[in-house]
Order: structure tokens, then sequence, then C-alpha cells
């Protein structure tokens, strides 16, 4: 190609056939520093006016190049014609900028079908799936007929079975050739992702002709939908026909054997592969290690991996997934350092990954690391990776850090909504939870079940009943969401945290689905607090039939009865909870300083900590407690669950002591820490309900014997001070 362009910069005139060949080349191998050469070329010749090189120029610098070159190639021409004007507008939806656009749209002298299309593609591709709908519709009343193009990207669109059936039925009676391949595999493709698994059947039935994408479209929407064994018997199925599986088919089956925890089948699909000269390819390979990852195999995963001849960005990167999955983040982490070394280069979906990886159990600074990584990286507008760093913000409870990300965003899609409403809820922050849901209605991104069901927690963690009574009441009138099980067990939340215990069980009772145990769960939880014994004596009924293995009903049940000092009621509900070997789950506090993450189970103090920190510990404890009157000591504990208040009354010393000895001893070491050991966070809690306490380097909302913490912190600041130098005279520190 530089052989060519020299000779055509030599030439004193040149066909302009020539001008577009190497524009051509230039668009296949995206080199944008040629194309501008040849552009230099042309306005030297005075040749940059023309209509015909001007679009190919257009064409190149809105896939390549910058916006201002774009809008300065674009202003060059001078007899612009619809091809500029189309090329143009496509070209700006790639900044991620809807309104410049649209503006461009308004201002055109004429437009065609293509016109109409690119908008709407533009739109869904860029979130506004109600814009795209809008342009439809005023397509439509321009007196434009949808093409099969039209139709096709409409269904992409389609969120609920409902719209569904509408946008078929549009299709019908417009005169579109249904049967067709392109139009038949896109309704096979929406009509599974809708869940409407009979319909597919049908149009997959109808269709005059069929190829392997019909047979991929009908198998994911057969896996979509929670058929994953019918799924199967069509990849059998398949094999029977004309159409042999690609590497996309078998891919897809080795990800529902991996959905199954098929492992024996998803090896002999791996053997068909080998045998079918898949092995070499990336995406089969990373399935299959996907499938022995995820079927506890993962020795096996990493040792294809090693085997793997060439490593590409797609291997790494779910090797990188099976590490986060396993909770292996430093293994994750070291994978990742690796492919940066080789110059593989990380896709979004690799940072995403480790950022996922980025659990309560890692460093904080080591999200901070990765966040730096991605902007000098320049994935900071990755719709992607933005989302991830939301998540893994709201995860370490870094919520305005979340925030922050969230906001900064010059383009969010439902995951990225998404993922900051449930990071609100999850950090209690109930009421901006709402107030972003009401801006993704605003802004016209459709919700999604995941996103009603995060309101409809906000609201009953908010205590909005009347709101949430009435978003779950019109989700499938105004967002076109059936209610699923997800949804009804957050009106049985919502219904029993405000005491409305009658009306809860009704909706269980009436619910069109067969009643799980979330649901009792769900209810149980609330009992514990607001509930009368009769209640909490029936529902945990209900629940030790569900799940006789659960130590949940017998845990509230023990704590109802305490609480009424009820204590033979007590002791026999907890040797019935022995004598069946239910699965207790231990209270667990743990405290991450560095890199490093330690645990409290019980009574034990799982610290590798010399005698010497531990006497400066106990010596600050002691002074603290010094002066309480045990035997008339009143503690009230307000955990972050529910404002949850128990008092404990009447306990005797060592009950109290032990109480706080278990858990306030953590509190007094993560503050020492803080001092010694630069502590990131402190978890402590106490799964019977006498203490939950988040501690990250903020106030406690919790008091003892009259005392608030955060007061007591300051004791134990001023404490360490002293005794500090004992810990650098010895050199711990």
């Amino acid at each position: 190609m530089h052989l060519q362009l020299n000779k055509l910069l030599g030439a004193h005139k040149a066909l302009l056939s020539h001008y577009s060949s190497l524009i051509r080349q230039c668009l296949v191998v995206g080199s944008v520093h040629n194309a501008k050469t040849i552009h230099a070329q042309l306005l030297k010749l005075g040749l940059d006016s023309n209509t015909f090189l001007g679009n190919h120029c257009l064409q190149l610098y809105t896939l390549f190049g910058p916006v201002h070159d774009v809008l300065k190639a674009f202003d060059g021409i001078k007899d612009k014609n619809i091809i500029s004007w189309n090329i143009c507008l496509k070209g700006m939806f790639r900044f991620g900028d809807v309104d410049a656009p649209r503006h461009l749209f308004d201002v055109m002298p004429e437009r065609d079908i293509v016109s109409w299309n690119t908008m709407i593609s533009g739109y869904v591709s860029s979130g506004f799936a109600k814009s795209a709908m809008g342009i439809s519709l005023e397509m439509q009343n321009a007196g434009f007929r949808p093409s099969e193009y039209t139709f096709s990207i409409l269904l992409s669109l389609v969120s609920s079975a409902f719209h569904g059936k509408q946008v078929h039925g549009s299709m019908i009676r417009s005169g579109v050739d249904v049967s067709s391949m392109v139009l038949g595999n896109s309704l096979i493709d929406m009509y599974g992702k809708v869940g409407l698994v009979d319909y597919m059947f049908v149009i997959f039935s109808s269709m005059e002709k069929v190829d392997v994408i019909s047979w991929n479209s009908l198998i994911l929407g057969c896996h979509r939908s929670g058929f994953r064994v019918l799924a199967l018997n069509q990849f059998f199925l398949m094999r029977t026909t004309e159409h042999s599986p690609d590497q996309f088919t078998i891919s897809m089956v080795i990800s529902i054997c991996c959905c199954l925890q098929e492992l024996e089948l998803g090896k002999q699909i791996f053997a068909f592969c080998i045998k079918m000269g898949f092995t070499s390819n990336s995406i089969v390979l990373s399935a299959t290690i996907d499938l022995f990852s995820k079927c506890d195999s993962l020795k096996v995963a990493v040792q294809l991996f090693e085997d793997t001849n060439q490593l590409d960005r797609v291997l790494c990167n779910v090797m990188i997934s099976s590490f986060a999955w396993h909770g292996h983040w430093r293994d994750s982490m070291w994978l990742f350092v690796y492919t940066l070394r080789e110059n593989l280069g990380p896709i979004d979906t690799t940072l995403s990954s480790v950022l996922s990886s980025v659990s309560v159990f890692t460093p904080v600074e080591l999200g901070s690391q990765i966040h730096n990584l991605v902007l000098k990286l320049g994935f900071e507008f990755d719709v992607i990776v933005a989302s991830s760093l939301v998540d893994m913000y709201a995860k370490v409870g870094s919520i305005d850090d979340a925030m922050k990300v969230f906001i900064d965003m010059p383009f969010r899609d439902l995951i990225s909504w998404n993922t900051m409403i449930m990071g609100l809820v999850d950090n209690g922050k109930y009421f901006e939870a709402l107030h972003t849901f009401n801006k993704l209605v605003m802004e016209g991104v459709l919700p999604d079940r995941i996103t009603l069901a995060g309101v409809l927690l906000a609201c009953s963690y908010a205590g909005f009943v009347e709101e949430g009574l009435g978003i779950f009441s019109t989700m499938t009138y105004e967002h076109g969401v059936v209610p699923s099980n997800e949804h009804y067990s957050c009106v049985v939340n919502l219904l029993s945290r405000a005491g409305k215990f009658e009306e809860a069980v009704n909706i269980i009772k009436t619910t069109p689905y067969q009643p799980t145990s979330t649901f009792w769960t769900s209810l149980l939880g609330v009992c514990a607090i607001h509930g009368d014994l009769k209640i909490i004596e029936k529902v945990a009924e209900w629940v030790m039939k569900l799940e006789p293995q659960s130590s949940l009903p017998y845990s509230v049940l023990a704590q109802a009865y305490a609480m009424r000092c009820q204590w033979e009621s007590m002791v026999r509900v907890k040797n019935t909870w022995e004598n069946i070997a239910a699965q207790k789950v231990k209270a667990c506090s743990w405290i991450v300083t560095k890199d490093c993450a330690y645990a409290f189970e019980d009574d034990q103090l799982q610290l590798l900590l010399r005698e010497n920190f531990i006497s400066v510990l106990e010596l600050i404890i002691w002074e603290i407690e010094y002066g309480i009157d045990y035997e008339q000591a009143n503690i009230s504990i307000f955990g972050v669950v529910d404002s949850l208040t128990i008092t404990l009354n009447g306990c005797s010393q060592t009950v109290l002591r032990n109480l706080w000895m278990r858990h306030g001893k953590r509190i007094v070491l993560g503050i020492l820490h803080r001092l010694c050991f630069d502590v990131q966070r402190l978890f402590s809690l106490h799964l019977c309900g006498f203490a939950m306490v988040g501690y990250q380097l903020k106030a406690f909302a919790v008091t003892f014997a009259g005392t608030n913490l955060c007061a007591m912190e300051d004791e134990v600041w001023k404490k360490t001070d002293t005794y500090i130098f004992m810990l650098q005279e010895t050199g711990e520190t």
C-alpha cells in the first residue's frame, strides 16, 4: 500500500478511482495516517470537495478519527448528497453523544429509509430504547415503510412478551416476509429472550430455509429461558441435519453443560471438539475452561490453560474470571499483570473480571490502583468497565466513589443503572436509590426485572409502602415487566416490614407462582423484629418444612423466646436444632490490614500477634471496662440491619463481659491496627442479633453501657498514644 501511495503522490494527475481504491484499503487496515496523507493530496489538487472522494474520506474518519476530523471532512464536501449525511449521521453516534446526531438529523434537507434506520440503530446502540421506538413511530408517520432491517432492529428492543407480539403483528400488517431467514432468526432470538419457547419453535418450523444461525438462535433461546435440557436436545437434533455445528454452537453447548453442572457430558462435547478440530478456537477453549472451573475442577482448567499454545485476550479473560470465581484474587491479579507484560492488552471484560475479584477480603487500595490503571489505559468511558468500577466501589462500601464514577459516565446502559441502584440499596442509601430510578425513567431507559426488584427493596427498607405497591401494580403496564417470584418476595418483605403480616401472607398464598422458601424466610426475618410470638412460630414452622436444614427458623425462634424470658422453650428449640444437625452459620468478624484478611469465629482470636501486643490490647479493654457495673448495665445495640434494637436486662456479668470481649475486642483491635498497620475495613457480625457493626473508618451506631462507641474510640485513641510507645520500644511496629 505504501508503494501505491508513493506512486500516487508522485503523479501529477491520477484517476479518482485510484484515490477511492486507496481510501478503501485504508478502511480495511484502519490507517488514519495514510488516509490523512491522501486527504492532504486531495486538498492540494483541489479535489477535497468532490462528493465521491469526500464521502470515502468521511467514512474513514467516522470509523477511526476524532470528532473534529469528522466534522471538518463533512464541512469540506460542498455538494453533499444523502449518502454524505447518512455517513456523518452514523459516525456521530460513535462518540456517545446522542444530541449531536439528532440535531444533524433534524437539519437534513432530505431523508431516506437509511437515515431513519441509522437513527433507530444509533439510539439502540446508545441504550435509548424509548427514543428508538419514538423515531420508528416518526418514520411511519412520515410515510416511510419499515424495511426488514428496521424490524430486525425493533425486535432487538423488545423487553417483554407483550411488546414482542406487538412488533410481530406490525411486521405481518406491513407485509414483510416473516418467514425469511433474516427476520425469522430475529424473531427466534426475540421470543427466546422473553421466554416464549413455544412461539420460538413455531417461527422455526414456519421458516422456508434455516441455517446454522437459526439453530444457534433456537438453542440459545432455550438456554436463556431455562430449558437447558431442551437446548441440548436441539443440539443433538441439529447433528442429524445437514447443518454442522460451528464454534458458536459448541461453545454454547459447553456453557449449557456448565450451567447444568454436567461435567461428564461436557467432556464428551469437548471430545467432539477435538474431532471437529475446534480445540484451537479460543471461544470453544474458553468455554471449556469455564466448564471445568465452574464444576470444581479448577486444576484441570488451569492445566488446559497452561497447555494452550497461543494465549489471547479471550483465554486470559476467562482464566482471570475463573480465579475470581473461586476467590483466588491473587492469582487473578497475577494473570492480569501477565497479560499486560505480554502485550496482550486487556479488554473491557478483562478489566471487569479483575474488578469483580476485588471484594471485602481484598485491600481497598487494590481497587483504587485498578481504577488508576483503567484511567491510564483509556477505559474510563467504557460502559462495561465503568459499571464494574461502580460495582466494586459499592461492594467495598465506598458508595460516594461509586456515585462519582456513575455520574462521570458519558453513556449509561441498563446494567449501569441497575448496578448503581443495587449498590445504593446495599449501602443503605434508599432515598438515593429511588431518586436514581426516577432519573432512569426520565431519561427514557426501560427498566427490567432487576431494576424493579432493587426499587421494591428500596421502598421496603425506606418504609414507602404505598409507593412500593404502586410500582408493583403498574410494572407490567408501564414497564412491560411481568412480576416474578423475586418481585412477589420483595412485596412480602415490604408489607411485613410495615407490620401488615396478614396482607403479606395473602400475597404468598395468592401468588401465581409456587411459593418458595424465599417468601417465608423474608417474612420470618421481619417477624423477628415486628411480629408477635404466634406469627413467628407459625412462619418458622413453614420454613422448617420447606428448608429442614436451615438454621434461620431455629435461630429466630430461640431469640424470640429469649427476649420473652421463655427459657425452657428456648432450650427446647436449641436442642431440636442440634438434634437435626442444622447447618448453623457461625458468627464471624474480620479485619483487613494491608493485604491480609483475618477472621474471628466464636471466641477465637485468630491473629498472629505477639504476647506483648495482646497484653496491650487487654490492658486497654480493662481500662475501658473499669468502673462499669455489669449487674446493672443496660446494653442497647443498634444494628445496621432493620434498625434492630435489642435491650439485654438482668444478664449476668459473665454474659455481658463475653459479649463485649467477643466483638468489642475486635473493634478496639481494629482501632489499634488503624494506628499501626493502616486498617482498611473491620466488620463485626453476630448473626444471633446481638450485634452487627460495620466499621469503615466511620462512626459506629452502637452504644455500650450508655457510652457511644464514637466516644469510646476517642478514649482508645488517647490510651493507645500512651501504650503505642511500648510497642515501639520492643520493635513491634
